[in-house]
């Protein structure tokens, strides 16, 4: 117990407390920006189990701020580096990584495994997810969320206490709200935020302090402030989910059956003739396409900028990880635009793709 032994020497935590954390079982949604320092502070900590699911993969953005991963990281899935990096800082603790999206369909049964859910997600769709699951399960969840400069750190469905949709009723309209991948992040705000969310698991362990239960703590990396906001419970909106529970693992496929994206790879488009290649992210994001004509419409200006697209060819769509241009896809179908197709490899693939086989295409397709 050598390793913990700054712990055990606290009164407040002692053997008793170490083994409670060691007894502890984490998952953790995300290993991004959030995720990093999460995971970090409680694998050290010396959390018994610690599980994290993504399914995206370690690129070259994502190193200013998830510290957790370096360049021999690149291209892993991030679960699976997360995994490697972890076991190497507490060996003495179980790291069990999840390479897949966190959906309807596995949530409740991945949920009912841990004690605590640690959100890291940097999207409203899995928020809602996830804190619908947490309720459902009766998990408590430690929320984080970042946005430029400024954070939010909150523990929901803890004894009673509320929930996310308690504070944010209902989601906001897709794409209202931009990722920071479209916006831009502070590269130490997500450990900061990150760190405070993994001091509330802590606490829940132990039992010790004041949880920010009922309490939505707001950080300004500008101003190095924090402000307080009271969130009390809504019987209404908890009732809402738990009267849906016998639907929610049919929920995702509901929603998909509704627009059906069709997926496709980059060598399929490739043999194809009459094709537009549209770049859904922003205009800033690297590595560019630089084999192929793209045209550059920002997921964000897509409904302004229909102009740009050419009707009488087939329209392959693609982003990072092929989640904006699945979005993308959906916004055309819905506006009567076919031919439409989501590119799931993603720009750095596609680069790697060309190079492999050599292709550069002219501009006349």
């Amino acid at each position: 117990m050598n390793r913990y032994s700054r712990h055990i020497i606290l009164s407040e935590i002692g053997q008793e407390g170490q083994n409670k954390i060691s007894n502890a079982k984490v998952l953790v949604i995300g290993a991004g920006g959030l995720g990093c320092p999460v995971l970090q502070y409680l694998t050290a900590a010396g959390v018994g189990t610690i599980g994290v699911i993504d399914f995206d993969v370690v690129e070259l953005s994502n190193l200013q701020r998830q510290v957790l991963f370096g360049t021999s990281s690149l291209g892993k899935n991030k679960a699976i580096a997360a995994q490697e990096r972890l076991q190497d800082l507490n060996c003495d603790i179980s790291i069990i990584a999840y390479p897949e999206p966190l959906t309807y369909q596995n949530a409740i049964t991945l949920f009912r495994e841990y004690d605590i859910i640690v959100d890291g997600s940097d999207n409203f769709e899995t928020r809602y997810l996830v804190n619908d699951a947490c309720i459902i399960t009766n998990k408590p969840l430690v929320f984080g969320a970042i946005y430029k400069f400024a954070g939010q750190v909150s523990v929901f469905n803890y004894k009673n206490g509320p929930s996310y949709r308690c504070l944010f009723p209902n989601p906001p309209q897709k794409e209202a709200v931009p990722n920071c991948s479209e916006i831009g992040v502070l590269g130490v705000l997500p450990g900061i935020i990150g760190s405070m969310q993994a001091n509330e698991v802590l606490k829940i362990i132990l039992g010790i302090g004041n949880l920010l239960s009922g309490k939505l703590l707001c950080y300004n990396a500008m101003t190095s402030q924090t402000s307080t906001l009271k969130i009390n419970r809504n019987e209404t909106s908890i009732q809402s989910v738990l009267d849906e529970q016998d639907s929610f693992e049919n929920k995702r496929l509901i929603i998909d059956c509704q627009i059906e994206v069709m997926e496709v790879s980059i060598s399929e488009m490739i043999s194809e003739k009459n094709v537009q290649f549209i770049d859904v992210r922003e205009i800033h994001e690297q590595p560019k396409v630089n084999r192929l004509k793209v045209t550059y419409i920002p997921l964000s200006e897509l409904e302004t900028s229909l102009h740009k697209i050419d009707l009488s060819k087939k329209k392959a769509l693609f982003c990072k990880s092929g989640m904006r241009s699945k979005n993308a896809v959906k916004v055309l179908q819905e506006l009567n635009i076919n031919n439409c197709f989501s590119i799931p490899q993603g720009a750095s693939e596609i680069n790697n793709y060309l190079k492999e086989h050599n292709k550069i295409l002219s501009n006349e397709r």
